[in-house]
């Protein structure tokens, strides 16, 4: 997974709408459901998780580019917007909205039930590659059983914080290597 780029966090974002929001598009038709089942027809969760993406991003850039063009029309053009709305913001700013936009593509990887994204993180406190998420608290989790807080819980932190240390990190390597050139 790329850091600030909106090409995994448009993909994983436009997976959800086909994939989640709109069932049975592909194959078979579902047949209607009876009166007394009355479900809705998609995960109303996913809905509203990518509503909320778009607002967040549409907002965020609003906020730091007050004459920016309109957003996209599909959700998933949003990302492309903000990079291409935010390209002359300090360096600052444009890792800030890296990181938001990592932090929602890590949000619809675990909204697809995807969990193997966490494990691709070190603990942040120590190192270790045992992190998972934690449904309850909505927290990544290291199961390093020495890597507990004063009270003995295990350490746990949100995922904001998991984007801004791997966009930081990230942006950390590229710097060095364009100064190794």
């Amino acid at each position: 997974m790329s850091t600030g780029d909106d090409s995994t966090a448009a993909r994983q974002l436009r997976l959800l709408q086909n994939e989640y929001v709109q069932p049975g598009r592909q194959g078979a038709p579902t047949p209607r459901p009876r009166q007394a089942d009355s479900s809705p027809p998609c995960r109303l969760g996913i809905v509203e998780l990518i509503q909320a993406s778009f607002r967040e991003v549409r907002d965020t850039v609003r906020a730091d580019v007050p004459d920016a063009a309109p957003p996209p029309d599909r959700a998933d053009g949003v990302y492309a917007w903000a990079i291409d709305q935010t390209a002359h913001l300090k360096p600052e700013r444009q890792l800030a909205h890296a990181a938001m936009v990592y932090r929602q593509s890590l949000e619809h990887a675990i909204a697809m039930r995807d969990f193997a994204v966490i494990r691709q993180h070190p603990c942040p406190a120590c190192g270790t590659w045992g992190l998972f998420w934690e449904p309850a608290s909505r927290q990544v989790v290291c199961v390093n059983h020495y890597c507990t807080d004063d009270q003995g819980k295990s350490r746990s932190w949100p995922l904001r914080y998991l984007a801004h240390r791997h966009v930081a990190a990230e942006a950390a390597r590229k710097n060095r290597n364009v100064s190794a050139t």
